[in-house]
């Protein structure tokens, strides 16, 4: 996901996928420690995407 594409979220938004992104992360990384996934780059794209959200929200919550 594209910064340009976070931006477009309103808040609530924004929190609501970022907790189910993270709900997701958690859920591959446990799978992963079972049996391998067979793309590791998705575990890494996620954790990005998840960094890429709490950083806008942060943002928008300093200029307020």
């Amino acid at each position: 996901m594209k910064i340009a594409e976070i931006r477009e979220f309103t808040d609530a938004e924004l929190a609501e996928r970022l907790e189910a992104e993270v709900a997701n992360y958690t859920n591959m990384k446990f799978n992963h420690n079972i049996s391998p996934v067979e793309d590791h780059s998705q575990i890494k794209k996620l954790r990005r995407d998840i960094a890429r959200m709490k950083t806008e929200l942060r943002q928008r919550e300093l200029n307020k």
